[in-house]
């Protein structure tokens, strides 16, 4: 790219910035406020973005509106975890009857005994499972889980993966992580994994891996690649967790069944809550049977809200009626399509982009000469879809919900087409 073209996508960028600026002066203000009360303020970073993030009040169906007044698409669906869009009649009346019921109730209930049966039936590789909060406890829970029972000390994880704010390795190892002995190994790369584990198999107690790197930029894994970590830690006697908290919309048993390559445990969480937090980790019955607390010596899981109530009445109406096999089926292809209608639009018109992703999720790349060039573009890209009306996130990630409908995904193709030819 000439030096005029990329002073040229600079001027661009900013000034879609001060159109955004002048289009959003109440989510400006709310930031503000914000700000006396909350570091920056934010509580939740995956949300910030340049130069303020917008502040959404409602939505309805795929549908969310801004405090200014604006209405958008919003193909972003909550980082994956708003499957079913933003209001359903029927996860509505389950919390309210739950809550109706009462909550908070001091001991086992019958919700989290047909909820887990519901999970265990879909997915091969658990046997037994637990309830926890959030993908993030879930996945603290396995790794510890696998800790104790190999007894060793080095956890395998891959460049660019996210298995929550306390396991994050986008750029590395992140100053927040849980302190583990972390082997951090490229993703995909079935040599390393193979190098790795003859230097230091005895010591290795635990591979964790996404079969697609959601935060790290929707990078699918090989099922060669996926196949070689299963045969390594059998192998060496280690222990291989699949992180499904995104990839588990990808089929009814998850993206472990369209591989064909069963892990030793699985963590879940996200959509199965019914739009409540939630988390659950589960996997071999002689690995989840050393949680149970009637055992001598049983290693020992607490959380007051594990088995709330309005979380296992949510998720249990939520598998039920949503997350059955042929909605998750119609959901991946519906995403495939998209994938491959995005693909030939760049194609078509030489835009610089690209798009990755599996099933239901997926990201738009922008290319450059320079990193700088590249994010300069993406960012105008996303801004001038925002002036279209539609909602992706920051970095391109798109995760389509069950109340996107064709309607929508065509307004956004034509939108994205005239949108990628003016982002030079």
């Amino acid at each position: 790219m000439s030096v005029t073209s990329k002073s040229g996508l600079a001027e661009s960028l900013q000034a879609a910035i001060e159109g955004y600026r002048n289009r959003n002066p109440k989510s400006a203000a709310m930031l503000d406020r914000a700000r006396a009360v909350m570091p920056g303020g934010n509580t939740r970073t995956s949300l910030w973005s340049d130069p303020f993030p917008l502040c959404i009040e409602s939505a309805e169906g795929c549908r969310i509106r801004d405090v200014d007044g604006h209405e958008y698409i919003d193909f972003l669906g909550e980082f994956t975890a708003g499957i079913f869009g933003h209001t359903s009649p029927v996860l509505a009346e389950a919390v309210a009857q739950a809550h109706a019921d009462g909550f908070g109730l001091s001991s086992h209930t019958p919700y989290e005994v047909a909820f887990a049966e519901r999970i265990v039936e879909r997915f091969p590789s658990m046997d037994r499972l637990r309830f926890a909060n959030s993908g993030t406890e879930a996945n603290m829970m396995a790794v510890m889980a696998a800790k104790l029972t190999t007894g060793r000390g080095k956890i395998a994880v891959f460049d660019g993966a996210y298995h929550g704010g306390f396991l994050s390795f986008g750029h590395g190892s992140s100053p927040v992580n849980a302190p583990f002995d972390y082997l951090l190994l490229p993703f995909n790369d079935a040599a390393a994994a193979s190098t790795a584990f003859a230097a230091e198999g005895s010591e290795i107690a635990a591979v964790l891996v996404e079969p697609m790197q959601g935060a790290g930029g929707c990078r699918v894994a090989d099922r060669a690649f996926l196949e070689v970590l299963r045969n390594l830690t059998q192998t060496h006697g280690a222990i291989l967790i699949f992180d499904e908290v995104q990839t588990a919309r990808m089929s009814y048993g998850g993206a472990q069944s369209i591989f064909g390559v069963i892990p030793d445990m699985t963590t879940i969480g996200k959509f199965f809550g019914g739009g409540m937090a939630f988390g659950a980790f589960g996997g071999r019955a002689d690995i989840m049977d050393r949680f149970d607390p009637a055992r001598p010596g049983a290693l020992p899981h607490a959380g007051t809200f594990n088995n709330n109530r309005l979380t296992m009445a949510a998720g249990l109406a939520a598998i039920d009626t949503y997350l059955t096999a042929d909605k998750l089926t119609a959901l991946y292809q519906t995403g495939e399509d998209l994938q491959a209608a995005i693909k030939d639009i760049f194609k078509r018109t030489g835009a610089p982009f690209k798009i990755t992703g599996m099933g239901s999720i997926m990201n738009i790349h922008a290319e450059g000469t320079t990193p700088e060039e590249a994010l300069t573009r993406q960012k105008l890209l996303r801004f001038r879809l925002l002036e279209d009306g539609y909602f992706i996130a920051d970095r391109g990630l798109i995760a389509v919900s069950q109340a996107i409908e064709e309607k929508h995904i065509e307004g956004f193709l034509q939108s994205l087409e005239k949108v990628a030819a003016t982002c030079p």
